[in-house]
């Protein structure tokens, strides 16, 4: 009997990102191990993130006067995987997330919890 596919794992997505912009993580595998910050960025594409200080690389930039670039060697952030990271709650511990659904009203509303604490975790969009 064959597995059925959801339509995102046919795509190669991963199942969800829970991760959103402006959360603070910590990076708990690869070349920047232990390191936190916060994501700039999440490429749900290709189920990646951009945190501030972490995957620095140089990028060569020709000078452009039309655009105001200056040119030279410039060290911006490089995304990473989205599984080499682990979200931190407010009080600085790493924790799995998780969804609790309630119903408020006659509708439905879905809040990340952390996993460890139970604590519900605040809204990441500013």
């Amino acid at each position: 009997m064959a597995h059925k596919m959801t339509g995102s794992q046919k795509a190669g997505l991963p199942r969800r990102i829970l991760i959103r912009k402006n959360d603070t993580v910590k990076v708990i595998s690869g070349r920047d191990k232990g390191k936190s910050g916060r994501v700039l960025d999440v490429i749900l594409e290709r189920g990646q993130i951009l945190v501030e200080h972490v995957g620095m690389v140089k990028r060569h930039t020709r000078p452009n006067p039309a655009k105001q670039i200056k040119g030279g060697v410039a060290e911006r952030e490089a995304p990473i995987h989205i599984s080499n990271v682990m979200l931190l709650t407010p009080d600085g511990k790493t924790t799995r997330i998780g969804m609790k659904v309630e119903q408020v009203g006659n509708q439905l509303r879905r809040t990340r919890i952390a996993r460890k604490t139970g604590e519900v975790l605040p809204s990441a969009r500013k």
